[in-house]
């Protein structure tokens, strides 16, 4: 499988038990997700693939807000801090008003996603002012910024890997925001520089 980029990206995609997969890979268009409910969720057991190659899709508490891109370099550091302690390689990242996608690689022997995305999580909502606190944040001390779980979604080969790396592009086509994946600001694509056809396909 290819690998990703041992540096920083210039973006400055989830688990999903329900995805059909059609001739080894779901292509991005198709990536309709099924998250089920809470119940199935806090019975969910990560899988441990050391070296894996990781889809994520990660969520703010409120939707609808522009809390990631408004704070964008804050997000930055947070990656760039978290890389720097617990090193990963980024195969594709986008970021968007309320959530983002990201690809990335683990270091062979290691499996551990789920601390390094607490981190980055953490970093980023200790610059910022609370968000809308429930009893649970404050038993927690959580500021209220994020959703508290995220998904993911290990990629199977290089069409794999492909679909999600489309699917990170194309994301702010799909939400309305503009009307090329180049035209977005917060995304590898610029980092990647892929042909024309490879982001044009509907």
């Amino acid at each position: 499988m290819a690998r990703g980029h041992p540096v920083g990206c210039a973006f400055i995609a989830h688990r999903c038990p329900h995805a059909r997969v059609r001739n080894k890979c779901t292509p991005y268009k198709d990536l309709l997700i099924n998250f089920g409910n809470s119940e199935q969720m806090s019975n969910y057991l990560r899988p441990h693939r050391t070296g894996a190659t990781v889809f994520f899709t990660v969520t703010l508490a409120q939707r609808g807000t522009d809390t990631l891109t408004r704070h964008i370099d804050t997000l930055r550091a947070a990656v760039h801090q978290t890389r720097s302690q617990r090193p990963f390689a980024i195969n594709a990242w986008v970021v968007l008003p309320d959530h983002m996608h990201c690809i990335w690689t683990l270091p062979k022997g290691d499996s551990d996603f789920s601390t390094r995305m607490a981190a980055i999580k953490a970093r980023f909502s200790r610059c910022l002012p609370e968000g809308h606190i429930r009893a649970s944040h404050i038993l927690r001390r959580e500021k209220g910024i994020w959703q508290r779980r995220f998904w993911e979604r290990h990629m199977r080969d290089d069409a794999d890997l492909a679909a999600h790396t489309q699917y990170c592009w194309q994301n702010p086509v799909k939400h309305g925001l503009v009307n090329h994946a180049k035209d977005w600001p917060y995304s590898s694509y610029h980092r990647d520089n892929p042909p024309a056809y490879q982001t044009n396909r509907a």
